[in-house]
């Protein structure tokens, strides 16, 4: 068995054409999807995902800001300009890129962003919602992973989900949205982490394998059953001397090994990595949707 690649670069695509047509339909009553992108500081891997978010507005007809602050700012001058895209009806979302700067508090800075502006939703009020089911905007990567399920033919439902991660921005949420009593959801959710003692025992029982665990091929091939899906979420450097950049990315499991046992698995990159920008944008054109009263 070859497994089939899940191709997160063609699923984001199909996505954005069809926000094509939403924002299409806002700009015909008169609102004009936009986002504001916060960035303190010039970490390059900070601003290649501020680009690309940039580039994803353009593309779908989205209008996009960003605003530069220097990474010396202070966190009062960071939570002012926070407060004042809060108040800006121009803005239907708000996403301050992270990591932020040591001496600034990210959780301080993310609780200040309006709930109902928090496009990469974190705001405690919308992990909130998401853990009841409640509509809101649902954390980017965690959501494109169940986009990935549902469009490649993956639906979730009454399988069992072996989450490998814990973290609040992938694991935990995903837990939630998966677990939920509805359409795309409705799944069995097991979740490991660095305090399980044989995540191979659990994750060798998983339909569907979710690697988000900060590490390369963390998850190899005796640790999945035949036939199992595997997303994986891992994105890591590892050393190549054959590549100009001297370094190439990998995700969380063992592709090579795992590609011959599985039955569907995403690739790195190419994967997961495509959804998490486009998510964002649907993000912004569902709340311009809701302000709209759509």
């Amino acid at each position: 068995m070859t497994a089939k690649i899940i191709s997160g670069t063609e699923v984001a695509a199909e996505i954005r054409e069809e926000l094509k047509g939403r924002v299409k339909r806002l700009k015909e009553k008169g609102v004009t999807p936009a986002l504001a992108v916060v960035l303190v500081g010039e970490d390059p891997a900070s601003v290649s995902y501020v680009t690309a978010k940039a580039k994803g507005s353009e593309e779908i007809g989205m209008h996009e800001e960003t605003i530069r602050l220097p990474a010396d700012t202070a966190e009062e001058e960071v939570l002012k300009t926070v407060d004042k895209l809060n108040k800006d009806p121009k803005f239907h979302g708000i996403l301050v890129q992270l990591p932020l700067p040591k001496h600034i508090n990210t959780e301080k800075v993310i609780n200040y962003i309006s709930p109902e502006k928090d496009v990469d939703g974190f705001h405690p009020v919308n992990v909130g919602k998401a853990l009841r089911g409640e509509p809101c905007p649902l954390p980017c990567t965690p959501h494109g992973v169940q986009q990935l399920l549902i469009r490649s033919g993956n639906d979730p439902s009454g399988k069992h989900v072996v989450i490998c991660g814990r973290s609040n921005i992938v694991g935990k949420p995903l837990a939630a949205i998966l677990m939920q009593k509805k359409k795309g959801a409705n799944a069995t959710i097991t979740i490991c982490h660095t305090g399980t003692k044989d995540i191979g025992y659990f994750a060798r029982q998983a339909d569907i394998v979710v690697a988000a665990m900060g590490a390369p091929k963390a998850i190899t091939a005796d640790m999945v059953r035949e036939g199992a899906v595997v997303i994986d979420v891992g994105v890591n450097r590892v050393e190549d001397k054959t590549k100009e950049k001297g370094f190439r990315l990998v995700g969380d499991v063992d592709f090579d090994a795992i590609k011959e046992k599985a039955s569907a698995i995403t690739p790195v990159p190419g994967g997961v990595g495509p959804m998490t920008v486009t998510m964002l944008l649907l993000n912004t054109v569902e709340a311009a949707e809701r302000k709209a009263g759509i």
